[in-house]
């Protein structure tokens, strides 16, 4: 006989030790009396009790059903009965509740029952997900404090708006998609003397031209077959904030219904004869420099002028990297807490890739792609470049003067009547700019006072255009 080989039963014995305790699923035996002799690792996990303290105890002693539900392990072995997909929830013997999916069978002996098994997938992650999103059925509102970032870019972004919260001055905030504009908004409010009253949103370009005046203005009942009686969001807003996005989107027609509407302070609703007084600050939004867009007939100047008392610029992600490794720790938590998981961060090359990465989509984008990852997080404590879009680690990794994308800047391209426009309203900003700024050496503060603009607002221009300060 062979002494290098084991012995079968031995052989098979190690086997089954092996899967029982390495299997991603829980697994409880008992003999007939109802003792535990097989309680896998992760079934201790799943009911956070150590196998020690199981084994070779009577189940009654260690876990609690309510009146409701019975332990389908019990009924395996007292009635021979089996139950496959069975959502359990009960306690163990420390007080925690713990909810499962089971498959229970009994085992027989020469047709009677000798003992039974449960095959347990933990669920309790899952239901306390599924009952915290049921109490929280009004969204999320957001503060100063939900904003993350470490830059001085976005420290002076929310500084300015803090300062802004304090009137009731209109607001026009600048950004490209997925900055959190909105944030910034509903930041504004819940800081501003109106907190207690309504914040009402609005996506401009999310409903057709005549639904959206109907929306902010009002119906009266007969001014078209349908109509009925109907505040529009400047009457629901009174005394609180009317948050306005994509406010490039809407017709230039009915800009100039807006901006009569802001400047006389009085609304009319649809087919009716007679104005209505509201006091609602009015913040809205655009995602391109609205020189830019008044230049491209997306934006009346008048309304622009009317507007942008205030202009607050929400600095672009990859003008403030520093705050990436921030960002991406944050999502990891939210994510860690939502899923159950326990990632503990980033691979340090794939992170010092990604921050070179141009981020078109910005902060919506990065935590798109953290979610993405941990979606595809099996054992994994951190993640990794298998775990991120194609498209995202493939420009990411063209940091370092490596190949970079080739976009045509198509504002650069004087082949159209739309591009002279604009290229003469940038040219006459610049030169304005640039005569104020060597008349006050080149004080920002007094400067931006002039020009009738913020500090914030002077600076991003004069970034845009290439001004430096001259000493």
């Amino acid at each position: 006989m062979d002494r290098g080989a084991a012995q079968p039963d031995v052989l098979m014995n190690h086997v089954f030790s092996f899967l029982v305790d390495h299997v991603s699923i829980g697994i409880h035996v008992v003999d007939r009396t109802g003792k535990t002799v097989i309680y896998n690792r992760k079934m201790s996990e799943i009911e956070s009790m150590p196998i020690e303290e199981v084994l070779h105890k009577n189940m009654t002693q260690l876990f609690a059903f309510s009146q409701e539900q019975e332990s389908t392990l019990l009924l395996a072995l007292s009635e021979g009965k089996t139950t496959t997909d069975v959502k359990q929830s009960y306690f163990n013997k420390h007080g925690k509740q713990i909810t499962t999916v089971n498959s229970t069978y009994p085992l027989y002996d020469n047709g009677e029952i000798i003992g039974a098994i449960e095959i347990a997938t933990d669920v309790t992650q899952l239901e306390k997900v599924k009952s915290e999103n049921a109490k929280t059925k009004e969204p999320k509102r957001h503060t100063f404090q939900d904003i993350v970032g470490e830059s001085p870019a976005i420290k002076e972004t929310i500084e300015i708006a803090r300062r802004a919260a304090r009137t009731s001055s209109s607001i026009l905030i600048i950004g490209e998609t997925g900055t959190g504009k909105e944030m910034f908004a509903q930041s504004i409010h819940y800081e501003s003397e109106r907190a207690a009253k309504p914040f009402l949103s609005q996506n401009c370009a999310a409903l057709p031209e005549h639904l959206v005046e109907g929306i902010l203005f009002g119906t009266k009942r007969g001014a078209f077959t349908g109509a009925v009686d109907r505040p529009g969001l400047f009457e629901l807003a009174d005394g609180g904030t009317l948050f306005l996005d994509e406010l490039d989107s809407l017709s230039l027609t009915l800009q100039a219904k807006l901006l009569r509407v802001i400047q006389e302070k009085t609304v009319r609703r649809i087919g009716d004869t007679k104005d209505q007084r509201f006091d609602v600050r009015l913040l809205a939004t655009i995602s391109m420099d609205p020189i830019e867009a008044i230049a491209s007939y997306l934006l009346r100047k008048d309304l622009y002028y009317r507007l942008g008392v205030v202009n607050l610029f929400i600095p672009p992600l990859r003008e403030r990297a520093e705050d990436i490794p921030v960002l991406l720790q944050h999502f990891i938590g939210v994510y860690n807490q939502l899923f159950g998981m326990k990632v503990t961060g980033m691979e340090e090359s794939l992170l010092q890739q990604l921050l070179g990465y141009e981020w078109p989509g910005n902060v919506r984008e990065l935590q798109h792609v953290v979610e993405g990852a941990m979606n595809l997080i099996v054992h994994e404590t951190l993640i990794s470049a298998k775990h991120i879009p194609a498209h995202v680690k493939r420009h990411a990794q063209r940091v370092g003067g490596r190949e970079q994308r080739d976009i045509p800047d198509r504002a650069a391209q004087p082949t159209s009547v739309l591009a002279e426009i604009r290229s003469s309203y940038q040219q006459h900003e610049r030169e304005q700019m640039e005569e104020v700024l060597r008349k006050t050496g080149y004080h920002i503060t007094r400067a931006a006072e002039l020009l009738g603009m913020s500090r914030q607002s002077l600076q991003y221009r004069m970034k845009k255009y290439g001004i430096e300060k001259k000493k």
